[in-house]
């Protein structure tokens, strides 16, 4: 039973350590320090007496959100820093709780765990399949180049299109390659999106700028490029620094070569590889499986 009839005054003069809390059916034991450690956090105003709290019937503050991952921000307001299990696999759980608290410093935190731990380490399906499908071809280009008024030469360029269709009954992992692959474009990059909401495929189709191509007329055509983006880490002052580094995909080779140390990453293994088994970098298809 809670105790509705606590005001915000007594409940404040009556709070001392050590503090139990009860978070939805979870008994925690922690000081005020720790949970006021973020004054601005909504941990914060409701232990220095801003909003009013309740209790249970043993007298533990009741909070009324998910217990099971309440630890795991307790025990970062007390050392600074975020220490999850390996094979942690309640991570969008404890985003949604650390914004629902209001703690900006942990969701940075959860961002850079997200980057730098691998998708796969975090929980995902045994046995999800994936299958990739490569195409390429080449075009030949007509264009004018403009030298002066009135004054243009007929010029003649090939460029080589790539399609790569991919379906893997792990969505998150089709997310995760929607993160890491963009699409380069006059207006910036761009991150690639699934064909349909519902659906577990994702295309991508880019074409590579040739030298001789003049960057107007690559614009002009509406193609766009491909790049890979890698998290990189770097320390300053006991501060994590989280930026990302970007690389061209100029090939199909390069991009299954990036494919594959992605996938391998997250768990997945080579089931199946066309035509040629031994010649995985120039294959037309590719299955693969996460063990």
């Amino acid at each position: 039973m809670l105790d509705l009839n606590s005001s915000d005054d007594s409940m404040k003069n009556s709070l001392k350590d050590p503090v139990c809390l009860n978070v939805g059916g979870e008994v925690y034991t922690t000081t005020l320090d720790t949970l006021t450690r973020c004054r601005d956090s909504m941990l914060g105003t409701m232990f220095t007496g801003q909003v009013p709290m309740l209790r249970d019937s043993c007298g533990n503050i009741f909070i009324d959100r998910d217990g099971k991952v309440f630890r795991y921000i307790l025990n970062y307001l007390r050392s600074g820093s975020l220490d999850l299990p390996d094979g942690f696999t309640e991570l969008a759980l404890l985003r949604r709780e650390a914004d629902f608290f209001q703690i900006p410093r942990l969701l940075e935190e959860i961002r850079h765990y997200e980057v730098s731990v691998p998708l796969g380490l975090r929980g995902g399906p045994l046995g999800a399949i994936m299958i990739v499908k490569v195409d390429s071809k080449v075009r030949v280009l007509h264009f004018n180049l403009r030298h002066g008024p009135e004054n243009y030469e007929l010029r003649t360029c090939s460029v080589r299109a790539f399609t790569v269709d991919l379906f893997c009954t792990w969505r998150a992992f089709l997310g995760l390659l929607c993160e890491r692959f963009s699409y380069r474009t006059p207006q910036g990059l761009n991150s690639p999106h699934l064909c349909r909401p519902r659906q577990n495929r994702l295309k991508l189709e880019w074409v590579p700028k040739p030298d001789e191509l003049p960057q107007e007329q690559y614009d002009k055509q509406q193609y766009r490029g491909l790049t890979l983006s890698s998290p990189e880490v770097t320390w300053s002052d006991d501060m994590m620094n989280m930026h990302y580094s970007h690389c061209e995909i100029t090939d199909m080779q390069g991009f299954l070569e990036e494919l594959l140390k992605i996938s391998l990453a997250e768990g997945f293994k080579v089931d199946l590889v066309s035509p040629d088994p031994a010649d995985i970098l120039n294959c037309t298809s590719l299955r693969l499986v996460k063990s």
